[in-house]
């Protein structure tokens, strides 16, 4: 089988990690700017970061035989620091990047009105650029959040199949899927959803638009979780078919929409 993890922090991780992913069968990986573990002083922190996940972290994963795209952007964390708006009027001179694929991961995560007026901005930035997006729901008060991102979504006119609505849980996935546009990402990590749970979501709602990731980063993560998904989720009864989907090819036609995105 192949694999593609369609959101995962590599930046942070070891080479042991590649050499792993490439033994398992994954093909590429995409990596969406984060927050870092500690808030940034100075916007040209940021832009240093994407520089080095466009340059020096596409080049590392190509030395083991992965593909590798990022997406910059204003995480939702640090999105109500005084700097915010000065990385958000920076991001635009990182998109032309031939390993760019657009703005992300920007969303919420204590909903404030300064975290929905930057998360505006940056949808502003992609709809301009038609960029894809890539959109972090938050940890807690999770449906409220959701509910709170569609409805800037739709308040901007955007085009909900360059969209991902990522980390979605059983709260959140009847709100998702009201939007038969968007896509849909689920994260396989500790604090997160586990594959059981993943594959009773994909039971209710169906494999179409869902893709599976690990969201691997500095904390206790697994990056082997798409490909762990793989080997597991038939024994709760989702077809060979619909595992396809939500480890591969899901991922493959979202990027896909990216003339730059290549997994040859």
């Amino acid at each position: 089988m192949k694999f593609i993890d369609p959101h995962i922090h590599v930046s942070v991780r070891t080479t042991d990690d590649y050499e792993k992913m490439k033994k398992n069968g994954y093909v590429g990986v995409v990596e969406p700017a984060f927050w870092s573990g500690t808030d940034n002083k100075y916007a040209q922190t940021f832009f240093d970061y994407f520089s080095h996940m466009l340059n020096f972290e596409s080049n590392r994963a190509k030395k083991y035989g992965l593909h590798h795209y990022a997406f910059v952007g204003m995480n939702a964390k640090e999105a109500r620091n005084d700097i915010a708006d000065e990385v958000v009027d920076g991001l635009e001179q990182f998109l032309n990047h031939e390993k760019c694929l657009g703005v992300g991961e920007i969303g919420l995560d204590m909903i404030t009105e300064k975290e929905i007026d930057i998360f505006r901005k940056q949808v502003r930035i992609a709809e301009k650029h038609k960029t894809l997006v890539i959109v972090h729901s938050p940890h807690v008060n999770k449906r409220v959040g959701v509910q709170t991102l569609f409805k800037v979504l739709e308040e901007e006119g955007v085009d909900l199949k360059r969209y991902i609505m990522d980390h979605n849980t059983e709260d959140t996935m009847k709100v998702t899927k009201q939007y038969p546009d968007v896509w849909i990402g689920i994260t396989l990590y500790p604090t997160k959803v586990s594959i059981e749970r993943s594959a009773n979501i994909i039971k209710e709602y169906g494999a179409d638009k869902i893709m599976l990731n690990s969201s691997a980063d500095w904390g206790k993560s697994y990056p082997q979780m798409v490909s762990q998904a793989g080997k597991e989720l038939s024994k709760y009864g989702i077809s060979a078919e619909d595992i396809t989907k939500v480890t591969f090819q899901n991922a493959y036609d979202f990027y896909s929409q990216s003339e730059k995105f290549k997994m040859d």
